[in-house]
């Protein structure tokens, strides 16, 4: 990536940074937040929907063993992994504390991906509860008190630079408008102002109509299905046992048995239904999750 970076092919190697993974061969990798575009090396997956408007009703990829789940509440056991990846789910957050808190609780080290917080300032989307920046090796984060923080700010940019810097100057240089933040044992971050409330409610952005794609959305959807199949460890994905991996997301046992069509902790005598497949261990709804 360093070198196609020097040679001026930054959007080359933005496309391959999904290739890389600091991971050996035998660590066991999650992906939270995986939606419809999972990173190859993941070995196992959660994602908050099987459907949402958050990803443009995307279809859930579930190519892999896959949870439902939220990251703030996450079902496994403390260090099951050894790397956790985080791809442009943070900002989605209400909690950002305690969704980094579960990150290291779950993982030994990880990734984490967002749009820095100049572009969520200047472009931000009505699913976006966090602005994110990195200052001196640590995350500052600052909570979202509504989905558009500067109405004149987003307006100007609207008005005459959207085109130029969503069209043109993002596409050559994408790692200056992104946050790309490693971390190992613990996760340095500072939230700005813990006080504000940040689970309002996002607006109506148009109904669904359905998720109808072209030919070329067609093609590049097989392309990368080819690819995810070349790229990822699909025997040994296949031998995970996910029963060793879950805990119980509200009473924490590891005391768990799955079938067909349930999940059950035989501490807490909770049921969590597995449908197509795909437990899910969401916890019960006290209010608005990220």
């Amino acid at each position: 990536m360093r070198f196609l970076n020097t040679l001026g092919l930054s959007p080359l190697s933005w496309s391959f940074r999904r290739l890389l993974c600091p991971v050996n061969s035998q660590e066991l990798v999650l992906e939270v937040g995986s939606g419809g575009n999972p990173y190859f090396r993941a070995n196992v997956l959660l994602d908050a929907y099987e459907e949402t408007r958050e990803r443009h009703w995307a279809p859930l990829i579930h190519d892999r063993p896959t949870v439902l789940g939220f990251v703030e509440q996450l079902p496994f056991r403390d260090k099951a992994f050894d790397f956790v990846i985080a791809s442009h789910v943070l900002e989605h957050s209400p909690d950002p504390a305690r969704f980094l808190a579960e990150l290291q609780r779950v993982a030994r080290a990880g990734y984490i991906e967002v749009p820095d917080a100049l572009m969520e300032r200047i472009n931000p989307y009505r699913d976006h509860r966090l602005e994110i920046t990195v200052r001196d090796g640590r995350l500052v984060i600052k909570k979202k008190g509504a989905w558009c923080v500067d109405e004149e700010l987003v307006e100007l940019y609207e008005h005459r630079v959207k085109r130029v810097l969503t069209q043109e100057t993002m596409r050559r240089h994408p790692f200056d408008f992104h946050v790309r933040y490693y971390w190992e044992d613990k996760i340095e971050f500072e939230v700005l102002n813990p006080g504000v409330d940040a689970g309002w409610v996002p607006p109506v952005s148009g109904t669904r109509v359905g998720h109808k794609r072209n030919l070329r959305q067609k093609t590049s959807t097989l392309l990368m299905k080819g690819i995810r199949s070349i790229f990822s460890q699909r025997r040994r994905n296949k031998g995970i046992n996910l029963i060793e991996l879950l805990m119980c997301p509200v009473c924490k046992s590891t005391e768990l048995s799955m079938d067909q069509e349930k999940v059950c902790c035989k501490s807490c005598a909770r049921e969590f239904p597995v449908r197509n497949g795909i437990p899910d261990l969401s916890p019960p709804k006290t209010g608005t999750q990220g």
